[in-house]
C-alpha cells in the first residue's frame, strides 16, 4: 500500500512502533479506512509511538459501529464523527481501552431515549453511581484517565468530564472536552463537557441540572470570559489540528494538543445588569467547607436564603446571590452574621 506524505510522516514519527501503525492501517476494514487514516494523521507523537495495532483497529470498528448503528447515526455528520466520536481520548489522560466497557455499561440507560440531548441529561445523572466515582480535589490527579478515576473512586472537573465524554462516545454520541486555564476574576479553573445535536450544547459532568444542559453554576464566571485570551478564554478540545492549543494547566508547557476558541458561545449569555455576584462559602472549625442555610436581608428588608455548597461540589462552585450595586445587606448563617455594601463582586467566608 502507498502512503500520503503525511502519513509517510507519522510513520517516520513512530520509529520502532511504525509496523503497529501500518498494520492498523492495512488491516482495518475498507470502510473504515478513511476514519483509520484521517486518525492517525492527526495522532500525537507519544500514540504514534506506542499504540498497538490491536488497540487502534479495536477502536475504530467499535466507534464506526455506533456510528453506523444507532437511532441518531444518520444525523451526524463526518466531521463531527472524526473530531469528537472516533478519537480514544480527549487530551493526555492514560490511554484506556474502555469503548466496549463502557457501551456494555451505559447502552441500556440510554436505550428508551429519544434524543442525544435526553441521552446525555440521563448519562449525566446516572454513571458516576455506576462507576463509584464522586468528586473529591483529593483525587490522585487531575488528569486521570476513566478506569484512573474508577479505580481511586474520585476525580476532580477534569477526570469527571473526560469520564462522561468517553461514557457518551462510547454509546455513539460525540463530546467533548472544555474549559477554561482561569475565570476571568482569578477565583480558579474548571472543565466542563460540550454534546453535539445539531448543535452544541453544554453541561457540567457530574453537575447534572435534572433534564436540562446549557445551565450551570458556572454559567455567570463563563459569560465574562476573554475571547482570544490563553488565560482567560473558554476553549475546547478537538481532534484535527489547528491554529491554537488546548491550554492545560496542568501541565502548562504543553502545547500539543488541538483546541477551538469557543468563548462566544458563553459570552452571548451575558446580560448588562446592575446586580452584582456575591458568592458565600461557610467554613467548619476545620476549614472545610460545609452545607448551611444562609439568609441575605437587605436594608429594605428583602429577604433571599439558600444552602452553602459542601466539600462534594466543585471548589470555585458557591451558593451565590445577585445583589444590586451600591446596596447594603445582612449575610447571616444561624452562628454568623455580616453586613456588606456590595460594590464588586466577593466571596464571603462564614466561619463557623
Amino acid at each position: 500500500m502507498l502512503f500520503g506524505s503525511n502519513l509517510d510522516q507519522q510513520l517516520k514519527i513512530a520509529g520502532g512502533n511504525a509496523h503497529q501503525i501500518k498494520k492498523a492501517i492495512t488491516e482495518v476494514p475498507k470502510e473504515q479506512l478513511a476514519g483509520m487514516e484521517w486518525l492517525i494523521k492527526n495522532m500525537q507523537k507519544e500514540d504514534l509511538k506506542s499504540l498497538s495495532a490491536e488497540f487502534l483497529l479495536t477502536n475504530c470498528e467499535l466507534a464506526h459501529d455506533v456510528w453506523q448503528n444507532n437511532k441518531w447515526g444518520k444525523k451526524i455528520p463526518e466531521d463531527i464523527f472524526l473530531n469528537f466520536l472516533l478519537p480514544y481520548v480527549s487530551l493526555n489522560e492514560r490511554r484506556d481501552n474502555w469503548r466496549q466497557d463502557f457501551h456494555n455499561r451505559f447502552s441500556t440507560i440510554i436505550k428508551n431515549t429519544n434524543s442525544i440531548y435526553n441521552a446525555v441529561a440521563l448519562l449525566n445523572q446516572s454513571i458516576y453511581d455506576n462507576v463509584g466515582v464522586i468528586y473529591s480535589t483529593d483525587r490522585p490527579k487531575a488528569d486521570q484517565s476513566p478506569y484512573e478515576s474508577i479505580d481511586a473512586g474520585m476525580a476532580s472537573c477534569t477526570g469527571l468530564s473526560i469520564l462522561l465524554i468517553d461514557a457518551c462516545r462510547s454509546v455513539g454520541i460525540p463530546a467533548r472536552f472544555v474549559g477554561t486555564p482561569l475565570w476571568y476574576n482569578n477565583s480558579g479553573n474548571h472543565s466542563w463537557v460540550e454534546i453535539w445535536d445539531d448543535e452544541w450544547h453544554f453541561t457540567g459532568a457530574a453537575e447534572p441540572t435534572g433534564e436540562k444542559l446549557n445551565e450551570a453554576w458556572f454559567s455567570d464566571l463563563a459569560s465574562k470570559a476573554v475571547q482570544g485570551d490563553m488565560t482567560y478564554g473558554i476553549f475546547a478540545a478537538t481532534w484535527e489540528k489547528t491554529d491554537i492549543y488546548f491550554p492545560m494547566n496542568w501541565l502548562p508547557q504543553v502545547k500539543t494538543y488541538n483546541a477551538i476558541d469557543v468563548t462566544a458561545r458563553y459570552r452571548l449569555q451575558e446580560v448588562e445588569t446592575v446586580l452584582i455576584p456575591i458568592r458565600v462559602r461557610a467554613l467548619d472549625s476545620s476549614g472545610q467547607r460545609c452545607e448551611v442555610r444562609v439568609t441575605v436581608i437587605g436594608d429594605d428588608n428583602s429577604i433571599k436564603e439558600g444552602f452553602s455548597k459542601d466539600k462534594t461540589c466543585d471548589a470555585n462552585d458557591h451558593l451565590t446571590f445577585m445583589l444590586p450595586k451600591g446596596k447594603t445587606f445582612k449575610v447571616q448563617s444561624e452562628e454568623v452574621e455580616k453586613t456588606i455594601k456590595v460594590i464588586n463582586e466577593e466571596l464571603i467566608d462564614l466561619k463557623l
